[in-house]
């Protein structure tokens, strides 16, 4: 049996400081065979950059998922044309750097982790449903288990994309709104869903910015610079535990959820 740790969007420095801080007391803990993170915020809050990205795999993370800002930082995009283990979402443009699905190996066990973008309130080149059979065609046995991290928008479109995909992958986790829903569950056919995992950062700010921004941005209706906050931070993310397969099914899932003070 095996275990996945998923972290939610790493927001900023501090939600950096956050995870670098937590990780190691959570590796001793719940012994996860595989660490996996969405750094899509990592860099100021929005992007990556190739820095960040090698601290996070210095520090024995296995792969790195992203989002929507997955191409804020330039200097990113040569780092994912030539780094395996970080994918932007699949549905991407195919031309477009770096890719959408990368498999990593720890004893013996193979993770497929795969990124996909929603099209609700968000824009793709392709439909991520279209594009999760490419995926999983393309893998043909080449993985033991499949970890979707679906970056979307509209509870909906993840909620159906967790019911599309029962019993073909191991996990559906949703990412993008910072916000951790409580609808944690395993699935009839052996898939862990979870519509939002959360994010590692300043619970105390507006989903990851001042608090005071983001109200005067909404009350004033006006142009309002986002700075990230640095008021309680917090790691969130989900545990999944493996069935020994195959096929890839989920024993279990539940929410990860540690103040760091």
């Amino acid at each position: 049996m095996t275990s996945i740790l998923f972290v939610g969007d790493v927001v900023g420095g501090l939600g950096r400081r956050t995870l670098l801080a937590l990780l190691p007391e959570l590796r001793e803990e719940l012994e996860p065979g595989f660490v996996v993170v969405n750094a899509e915020n990592a860099a100021g809050g929005l992007g990556v950059t190739p820095a960040i990205a090698d601290e996070l795999f210095a520090a024995g993370v296995d792969a790195i998922t992203l989002g929507n800002h997955a191409y804020h930082r330039r200097e990113i995009l040569p780092y994912l044309a030539d780094h395996d283990r970080i994918v932007r979402p699949a549905n991407y443009l195919r031309r477009h750097p770096g890719r959408g699905v990368t498999v990593v190996e720890r004893d013996g066990v193979r993770l497929a982790v795969t990124n996909l973008i929603g099209t609700v309130f968000l824009k793709a080149a392709r439909s991520p449903f279209d594009e999760i059979e490419t995926v999983l065609d393309g893998l043909d046995g080449a993985a033991d288990h499949v970890l979707v991290d679906f970056h979307a928008e509209a509870t909906s479109e993840k909620v159906a994309m967790g019911w599309y995909l029962d019993g073909r992958v191991t996990a559906v986790l949703g990412t993008h709104t910072h916000v951790p829903t409580a609808d944690e569950r395993v699935l009839p056919g052996g898939t862990a869903y979870m519509s939002d995992v959360g994010m590692t950062g300043p619970r105390g700010g507006v989903i990851g910015v001042k608090k005071e921004q983001a109200i005067r941005s909404l009350v004033d209706q006006m142009g309002v610079r986002f700075d990230t906050s640095d008021d309680d931070p917090w790691l969130m993310g989900a545990l999944i535990r493996c069935g020994d397969g195959p096929p890839a099914r989920a024993e279990s899932i539940e929410p990860v959820r540690r103040a760091w003070r």
